[in-house]
């Protein structure tokens, strides 16, 4: 299935539509100002000739200033100035009023002192500040509540003391590299699943904590320190001349004490013996004793058990829920909501009438214990007005539980191919169109703090996403595929129906993307896509092909969903929603879109058409033309290869 291809006397339009589309915006008028003010904070600024306040910085995501990073707005994104033989001061005052910066990097330059106040600014996703001549001790809090904070290089340079513990509280950290610097004591406890760290050259010494065994072993070079991944540590032998007195003296009082005891009890049993009137004690009554106290011991060791995590309990990932014990869950008044591809959900309705969803999970022994905890932690640790919050979570070998808060509304599957409920409104073109806003928004969110996964939702379908009070969409089952088991996952999730895993068994960064165009086609169809009832690969005829196949015999009023009652000058719209599918579920994965490029389109799209130039789809018999709309300029946006 191949994306729609204009004539190619339509191209110039496309360039015109798109040049007075794109004019430049910048988040504050005055950061080219300040990007100036921050130049001369530096001893040798002339390698930055090319920064004059007559060209603004970005024209969209192309930088006009050497060594500045821009996003698809215009914006300044972050800095880039490496190997620039750059000294003097990194003013981070300056650069914290530049609201839209996310990424510094300083490396392979001459910069001194101590490290940078990065605290300025909360929200840096990325600090590189290796191969330069930066010295002294890291504070403990130096990096304290930086959530948005993905690498951190500091290798090659002085820094010395003890590395800031502040790294370990980083939820979405993914590299560290702090390589041939000073740093010595203990390496803390690292626990972020997808993080990668290189320690090397350092004076660093005691056991490798278990949250970096999966480290590669050079990461570690050049230390004193002993664990996974290096060899295991050894207990010393050697005990000092004044340690193996003070222990002989305590080995010769317990001694001492032991006898004085036994020699008490025994003169306590002869006494009693002799005293004792009461009623002969036979083998029976000892028997039905021990059994008795064997019982009362077993009871007491299953209620522990119970209380420990080798029963499991609850671990909530976020502040900002009323606690609640695995007891309350059970108290709860439960309701089954249905068994999907995973396993079963409930909700449950505690006495005070807050409502979370509990779902099971038995197909999760992918992940060990710890690796396990650290991935919902991560999961936990997202926030975003389209994702469906993780709220607690319960760890048992052979099952899991996951719990999240209930939206009121069903998912979108439900309002799209069930029975409607009286009174119900229905989806129309509207809502729909917000609904798939919100989608956009929220898997282009998942791809960007889920970098290191491939699949950074993996199970998107109408099923999974589910509305809230006001019809807005919140993704739910994202996130889940290193947790998954394999086999498990390939059978049933949906990215493993994408045209790559079932023709090459892979998946690629553009396979969500692929799962998007299918649920937009699902959204303007009505149609379910019938192969993700099959188990296993999917099937080549998809709702995609479908589609295409209608749109190629020039009908595509035919596609619309007859129950999505239009908005009055929508149908362009609408049919620009349907090439974005069209062009997100491409077979071909070099031509399928990224999730950038669909979001962007998504995002420009309207409830309506400015011009009064079509009559109402709601209309009977509408037969809207797709060879008229496919070439119409409202269409020209989507495709210019």
């Amino acid at each position: 299935m191949a994306c729609y291809k204009p004539p190619y006397w339509l191209i110039p339009i496309f360039l015109v539509h798109f040049t007075l589309k794109t004019s430049l915006v910048l988040s504050d008028p005055q950061d080219p100002a300040r990007l100036m003010k921050f130049k001369q904070s530096l001893n040798n600024p002339a390698v930055l000739n090319n920064w004059n306040l007559t060209v603004a910085p970005c024209t969209k995501d192309v930088a006009n200033w050497r060594g500045v990073l821009c996003d698809a707005n215009g914006n300044i994104f972050g800095l880039q100035l490496e190997n620039m033989g750059l000294n003097g001061t990194i003013d981070m005052d300056i650069l914290a009023e530049i609201t839209s910066i996310r990424s510094l990097s300083f490396m392979n330059n001459s910069f001194e002192g101590p490290m940078v106040n990065v605290l300025k600014i909360g929200p840096l996703r990325n600090i590189f500040l290796s191969n330069n001549k930066f010295s002294g001790e890291i504070r403990s809090d130096a990096f304290s509540g930086m959530t948005s904070l993905k690498k951190v290089e500091l290798a090659f340079n002085n820094f010395s003391g003890k590395i800031p513990t502040s790294l370990t509280q980083l939820p979405i950290l993914i590299d560290l590299q702090l390589e041939n610097n000073e740093f010595e004591g203990e390496i803390p406890d690292f626990e972020q699943p997808e993080l990668k760290v290189n320690f090397a050259n350092n004076k660093l010494d005691g056991s490798i904590p278990k949250g970096l065994s999966n480290q590669d072993p050079s990461s570690f070079a050049g230390n004193n320190v002993c664990g996974k991944p290096l060899s295991p540590c050894k207990v010393s032998n050697k005990l000092s001349k004044k340690k193996i007195i003070i222990i002989g003296i305590a080995a010769l009082a317990a001694i001492l004490a032991v006898l004085m005891i036994s020699l008490f009890v025994l003169k306590s049993r002869k006494s009693n013996k002799n005293k004792y009137k009461g009623p002969r004690v036979t083998n029976a009554n000892r028997n039905n004793t021990y059994k008795a106290k064997a019982n009362e011991i077993q009871m007491r060791k299953e209620e522990n058990y119970k209380r420990t995590d080798n029963g499991g309990k609850l671990h909530f990932v976020r502040t900002d829920r009323e606690r609640f014990e695995l007891e309350d869950l059970l108290r709860a008044s439960a309701d089954v909501l249905g068994s999907g591809s995973f396993g079963s959900s409930y909700k449950a309705v505690f006495a005070g009438g807050t409502a979370v969803v509990v779902k099971r999970f038995k197909e999760m022994s992918n992940a060990g214990k710890e690796d396990f905890h650290a991935h919902m932690r991560l999961l936990g640790s997202l926030s975003h007005p389209n994702l469906l919050p993780l709220v607690a979570f319960y760890y048992k070998k052979d099952e899991k539980l996951l719990i999240t808060d209930f939206a009121i509304n069903g998912s979108l599957a439900s309002h799209l191919h069930g029975k409607p409920k009286p009174g119900d409104p229905g989806l129309n073109w509207a809502t729909r169109l917000k609904i798939i806003k919100g989608v956009a928004r929220g898997l282009d969110y998942l791809y960007q703090e889920l970098p290191r996964l491939s699949l950074p939702h993996g199970h998107l379908k109408s099923s999974n996403v589910l509305l809230d009070e006001a019809f807005n969409p919140l993704l739910a089952d994202y996130g889940l595929v290193p947790v998954i088991n394999k086999e498990h996952a390939q059978q049933l999730m949906v990215a493993y129906k994408s045209p790559e895993f079932t023709q090459h068994e892979r998946t690629t960064k553009k396979t969500d993307v692929w799962c998007l165009g299918i649920l937009i086609l699902e959204m303007l169809t009505g149609k379910f896509p019938a192969n993700y009832l099959e188990q296993g690969k999917g099937g080549k005829p998809d709702l995609g092909t479908w589609v295409n196949s209608v749109v190629r015999e020039e009908w595509t009023g035919e596609v619309f969903d007859k129950e999505m009652k239009g908005t009055k000058n929508g149908e362009g719209e609408m049919l620009k929603l349907l090439k974005i599918g069209m062009c997100c579920c491409e077979w071909d994965i070099a031509r399928r879109w990224d999730i950038k490029e669909a979001y962007e389109k998504i995002e420009g799209l309207k409830e309506k058409e400015d011009d009064e130039s079509y009559s109402s789809y709601a209309s009977e018999g509408d037969g809207y033309n797709s060879s008229r709309a496919m070439s119409d300029d409202n269409f020209s946006f989507s495709v210019t290869n």
